[in-house]
């Protein structure tokens, strides 16, 4: 029985566990156009939600990336800011609120140079919400879980935030059904 449920149980994660990342290049523009070259990409995580961030910088020479990651909560939360970022960042944070978090960056010129198509510079960011933000083999090797322990252990936390998704909805559509109600 344990035999054929460990291929489904694997199955189901792998199907489960999608992983987030995208790679783009990002023109380097002089310091005074950088909020209008700002780049973003946003993604809604609920409360208490764990993410990891992992930024991959290429090189480019006379040029300054800057990053930040906040919320669009009332009180909007700055998670991380970070000004020159080169090579790799990783950042593991949990969000304060319900809403969107968004990623930005800026690449500037340094004083003195103009803008030119070959100053760019390649961002590559990985970024890894809820259980895939879960270093599962550190708590393998903590807790000192079997191989199968491990998965169910996975399989537990990506349910866990499914109810947790269910029961946001359904908040949701009772607030809705409310407000509909007023209208009337």
């Amino acid at each position: 029985m344990r035999q054929a449920f460990l291929p489904l149980l694997v199955l189901i994660l792998g199907v489960l566990a999608v992983v987030k990342a995208v790679k783009f290049d990002l023109v380097a523009v002089t310091p005074d156009r950088a909020k209008e070259n700002k780049r973003c990409l946003s993604q809604y995580v609920p409360k208490d939600t764990m993410i990891l961030a992992t930024v991959r910088i290429g090189q480019g020479y006379n040029q300054r990336i800057d990053l930040e990651i906040a919320d669009d909560s009332a009180t909007p939360t700055v998670y991380v800011s970070k000004k020159d970022v080169s090579n790799e960042l990783r950042n593991a944070f949990n969000t304060h609120s319900d809403g969107v978090v968004s990623i930005c960056f800026t690449n500037s010129l340094s004083e003195g140079f103009h803008e030119s198509p070959e100053y760019l510079r390649t961002v590559d960011l990985d970024f890894n919400v809820g259980a895939e933000a879960m270093d599962f083999e550190k708590i393998a090797k903590a807790e000192k879980l079997n191989p199968l322990e491990l998965e169910l252990r996975k399989l537990e936390t990506v349910v866990k935030e499914i109810v947790d998704e269910m029961n946001y909805l359904k908040r949701r559509e009772a607030r809705m059904r409310d407000t509909n109600g007023k209208c009337i």
